[in-house]
């Protein structure tokens, strides 16, 4: 069967009964908020349902509304969303609510939400289509390799993108438009899986010409990625004497992790030398190079830090452009993932102390009388000579007496 015959009516059918039940998804029946969907799209990207469930009930308590988010702090933003990585995201979400606050509203088109911070193709066609059931395609991961299974599509991704978008724009319903979004990512997500699809319980199992021809594990066709080259540095770990506080600093706003803290590290660098690695410590103190190294992988390159640790006394001031957190005021931290590992690691162990001072020497209290020094101990006391004769003087054989003549 030619699988321009797969049909939205046989996939909706198909979601009606097995549709998932997550927290940004409203029930049959209801009305979608557009600020749930856009914010559960916004940190779906690059991460997965399980991933974003925790993070995104978390949101939605700080920050109820799209102006509860837009009046909130940057800091608070951040901190909030750490430990989801792609922390630019969280930037452009604060910069849109800040803008759709203003306007009153979210853009109901995906020409008007393509303008906003961070809305990309795919989440302004996934919020027009949930939000505001227009007939827009949202093609995501899982979308790609449902479209590139059912017509077998040998160009490899990235460039196979447009045909995929015009395939799924093509078959998308003028009811329900919304509904069929989500059944597409659903059937990617629970059935048309990278490994051993299911394939005998979809909905599109007759049309699929991957299936058809027992190819559809080696579809989506990929261009082998080349691996980063990894990268080194150091990190610091300063606890203060004392309260336990721990020596943090804010990344720049640009680049990589911006607007995150993180304990002071240096340069990550291909060549980077760990053995010289105190030449960047922030700060004058007893370092304490730990065994092994933290290990994060990045989009485009894996990264391994040497950790030093060090207590500082309780009166070091914080270097310029960093800070002294209290151990218990981490979580409000933006700490990412791979900062999180750094402390962690340095934490687990003993933490150093300073090197201790020389007692002191006491002068002699020439007031009080000197305590009597103790009796010289007695040696032992000599063994009396035994009075047996000796081994020599019984193997000594005596004179024989004379022979006494008549």
């Amino acid at each position: 069967m030619p699988a321009h015959a797969a049909s939205a009516a046989d996939l909706l059918v198909w979601y009606d009964r097995h549709r998932r039940a997550l927290p940004w998804r409203a029930l049959p029946g209801e009305q979608p908020d557009p600020y749930r969907v856009w914010l559960s799209e916004v940190m779906l990207q690059q991460t997965t349902v399980t991933a974003v469930k925790p993070y995104f009930e978390k949101f939605l308590r700080l920050f109820p509304d799209v102006t509860a988010l837009a009046a909130a702090p940057e800091e608070a933003v951040m901190s909030a969303w750490a430990g989801l990585g792609y922390y630019s995201r969280a930037r452009n979400l604060h910069a849109c609510a800040k803008l759709v606050a203003a306007a009153g509203a979210f853009p109901d088109t995906e020409e008007g939400l393509r303008k906003l911070p961070g809305v990309g193709a795919y989440t302004a066609g996934a919020i027009a289509a949930i939000a505001f059931d227009r007939p827009a395609a949202a093609v995501d991961g899982n979308v790609e390799r449902v479209m590139s299974r059912l017509h077998a599509i040998e160009t490899p991704l990235p460039a196979a993108r447009a045909p995929i978008r015009l395939f799924t724009q093509g078959i998308v319903p003028r009811d329900r438009p919304g509904d069929f979004a989500q059944a597409l990512m659903d059937l990617g997500a629970t059935l048309c899986t990278p490994k051993r699809p299911a394939c005998a319980l979809c909905p599109w199992m007759a049309p699929c010409r991957a299936r058809a021809e027992g190819l559809q594990e080696t579809f989506p066709r990929k261009v082998k990625k080349e691996k980063g080259i990894l990268r080194r540095g150091a990190a610091f770990v300063a606890i203060r004497a004392g309260d336990g506080a721990i020596l943090l600093r804010t990344r720049p706003a640009e680049g990589l992790l911006g607007s995150m803290a993180e304990p002071p590290t240096s340069a990550w660098l291909p060549d980077y030398d760990p053995a010289k690695g105190l030449l960047d410590a922030p700060l004058d103190a007893r370092w304490k190079r730990l065994p092994g190294v933290v290990k994060h992988g990045f989009t485009h390159f894996p990264l391994e830090l040497t950790v030093f640790l060090a207590r500082v006394a309780a009166e070091t001031r914080a270097p310029e452009g960093m800070r002294f957190t209290p151990r218990d005021a981490l979580d409000a931290e933006p700490l990412p993932g791979a900062m999180k590992k750094v402390l962690a690691h340095a934490l687990a162990g003993p933490v150093p102390v300073p090197a201790p001072t020389a007692t002191p020497v006491r002068e002699p209290d020439l007031a009080t009388m000197p305590e009597p020094e103790p009796p010289p101990r007695r040696g032992p006391i000599p063994k009396p000579a035994s009075s047996r004769p000796s081994d020599l003087a019984r193997i000594v054989k005596k004179a024989p007496k004379p022979v006494r003549t008549r």
